[in-house]
């Protein structure tokens, strides 16, 4: 089983290649994964306990991104994460990695006080990690993408009541 640490920097070469690799052959991906991770952890969105790898061997084969985000409700915003991206190597998918990943972020998001990530992803991944649709909260994505790939999960249940409006994303995502 991998082993699942906090990333740092000497990181960061080895977690460039495995998200390139991990979206070299993704349909809905234009490559700039790694790109975004970088400017991502420049930002003031970083949280350095939330970007994480998985190990196989002392070797490097999963990476996982949570960053601040906001949902912004009329004058009112509501602090929130986006989980983005998530990556594991092809010759390591398929092994349970990519959940691994996801579970411990969630647990170090949970200690740290965040009550919810939002993701666009995958319809049938996702909600096996307890993720559900976004519009069933009233929330939406400043873009647009199908409903079905929008996407949150409440790390404290009840914390998204009351609360819906725009997502919004810092800088480092849309440049």
């Amino acid at each position: 089983m991998a082993h699942i640490r906090q990333e740092n920097t000497a990181d960061y070469d080895a977690v460039h290649s495995v998200i390139e690799a991990a979206f070299a052959n993704v349909p809905y991906s234009d490559q700039s994964e790694p790109q975004l991770v970088k400017r991502l952890r420049t930002s003031d969105a970083f949280i350095p306990e939330l970007s994480l790898v998985a190990e196989v061997d002392g070797r490097i084969v999963g990476h996982i991104l949570i960053t601040k985000i906001q949902i912004k409700d009329g004058q009112r915003e509501v602090p929130s994460l986006a989980l983005a991206p998530v990556s594991v190597h092809p010759s390591h998918q398929g092994q349970g990695i990519g959940g691994a990943l996801i579970r411990a972020s969630h647990d170090i998001a949970r200690t740290l006080g965040h009550q919810s990530i939002i993701l666009l992803g995958h319809e049938d991944y996702y909600p096996r990690f307890g993720y559900r649709r976004t519009a069933d909260f009233g929330i939406s994505l400043p873009f647009e993408a199908p409903p079905e790939n929008c996407m949150v999960i409440e790390l404290e249940t009840g914390s998204l009541s009351g609360v819906q409006g725009i997502v919004q994303y810092p800088g480092a995502f849309m440049e």
